[in-house]
């Protein structure tokens, strides 16, 4: 037995919230969508977001990593999201 707790146990972090209704994701992955929409630099971006357990998954290619960094950051900063998978690929060079 261990006299201390260990940086693992619960007492250490916030209980998760409990997933929402399935609807939850859809309306996180649509002002997700939106806020990226009206982001300077990503307006022509080919890019696709969806939402799982308030997880958003954005996918896609991007020009450069800039706009791989900030459509991460406008993601994050949507209310609601527990995690932010940015799997925007960056675009072969010509």
């Amino acid at each position: 037995m261990m006299p201390w707790p260990l940086p693992d146990d619960s007492w250490f972090r916030p209980e998760p919230e409990p997933p929402g209704p399935p609807g939850d994701d859809v309306r996180l992955a649509a002002e997700v969508a939106y806020r990226i929409v009206g982001g300077v630099g990503l307006r022509a971006r080919r890019i696709t977001v969806t939402a799982q357990n308030r997880v958003v998954i954005l996918g896609g290619v991007v020009p450069d990593v800039e706009a791989r960094k900030l459509a991460g950051e406008v993601a994050w900063r949507v209310p609601g999201v527990a995690d932010v998978c940015n799997a925007l690929r960056l675009s072969a060079k010509r």
